[in-house]
């Protein structure tokens, strides 16, 4: 089969390799789309932001986000059969530990990430435990499957933890494809998006995918036009896309005093003020990060239901022998979510 190697060099290989073997708990999925994300990029160049030896050798198939149809199982697997259409959900846990047992596979001490720990979907197979076959009804593409499993699940758990509903105010900080999948979500559960960027190009995506306002914070004073369309109170909740430190800290000024902040764009480092913009604000701050399996129905649901456009959010598709041209383009930012197609 062809995979997709990232030796961490700034290089892409696609080379042939064996189908991989299967565990008792393990069945063989053919791969129909696989997305690249940005946290695929330190691979590329060398610094994995997770995983083991594998990952910093960069000899494991990245793809953490795919979905696909499933060819053979394993002897002891009960619950998939072949000829099932599934995506794959990344964080493999011990199953035993209080994480695993509620969902949260990510938090185990032990827990391994498809396609940074364990070969993942940039490949034409690749092997999931039978527990991370996350079901995909026929009313959903491959396509749409892929891009649920990271960014529309994450932005449905945080959502629902800040309990975002019809009438209140949702200001999203970075439009990448995160924030653009914030956008969608919060609207499927009916709030006011505001969306900012710097991007021009990016805040017109989010305007057609259903932000109520949009703020360039490059010419206008992003706190000041939150505090304007909200009679001086701020946003009820504050997502940070962005990962930088000026859209956190954007977050935390512009969240309304009760309210709710969301940091989702992973770094390394800011430097907040915690007594003038949480303590005294009584804020609730929250990291988002992935979501519990269980949540996999109510994500089918909330798209399925409300008509979330998913598919809206792929800006680009390849083939797996495009690889190279792919990740260079993706590092250029020359495209938003890109995805491996079958």
């Amino acid at each position: 089969m062809k995979a997709v190697i990232l030796p961490g060099d700034e290089r892409v290989i696609v080379e042939e390799r064996k189908i991989p073997d299967l565990g008792p708990h393990d069945v063989l999925v053919r791969t129909r789309a696989s997305a690249i994300c940005r946290s695929d990029m330190s691979l590329y160049h060398g610094s994995p932001i997770v995983g083991g030896e594998g990952a910093r050798e960069g000899s494991v198939i990245p793809g953490h986000e795919a979905a696909g149809e499933v060819v053979r199982i394993g002897d002891s697997v009960t619950q998939v059969k072949e000829g099932d259409r599934v995506a794959g959900y990344l964080a493999l846990g011990c199953n035993f530990c209080e994480y695993c047992l509620s969902g949260y596979m990510m938090l185990c001490k032990q827990w391994k990430c498809l396609g940074f720990d364990v070969d993942g979907g940039d490949a034409d197979y690749f092997v999931l435990p039978e527990r991370n076959c996350l079901h995909l009804p026929d009313e959903l593409s491959f396509r749409a499957g892929a891009v649920m499993t990271d960014m529309l699940g994450s932005q449905y758990h945080v959502q629902k933890q800040l309990g975002v509903a019809g009438g209140k105010t949702v200001a999203v900080f970075g439009m990448g494809p995160m924030g653009l999948a914030a956008v969608l979500v919060g609207r499927a559960f009916g709030a006011r998006i505001i969306a900012v960027d710097v991007i021009a190009d990016r805040l017109e995506q989010a305007s057609r995918l259903g932000a109520d306002v949009v703020i360039n914070s490059a010419a206008d004073d992003a706190l000041q036009r939150v505090l304007e369309l909200t009679q001086g109170r701020g946003a009820e909740i504050c997502i940070d896309c962005s990962g930088n430190p000026a859209g956190q800290n954007s977050a935390l000024d512009a969240a309304a005093k009760l309210g709710a902040v969301a940091f989702v764009g992973e770094s390394r480092a800011t430097e907040i003020n915690p007594s003038e913009q949480i303590i005294r604000k009584l804020l609730t701050v929250v990291g988002g990060w992935y979501f519990p399996a269980g949540d996999w129905e109510g994500i089918v649901r909330l798209v399925l239901d409300h008509k979330v456009p998913v598919e809206k959010l792929i800006s680009h598709e390849f083939s797996i022998d495009q690889a190279e041209e792919a990740f260079q383009a993706f590092d250029r930012r020359e495209t938003e979510k890109a995805l491996f197609i079958w």
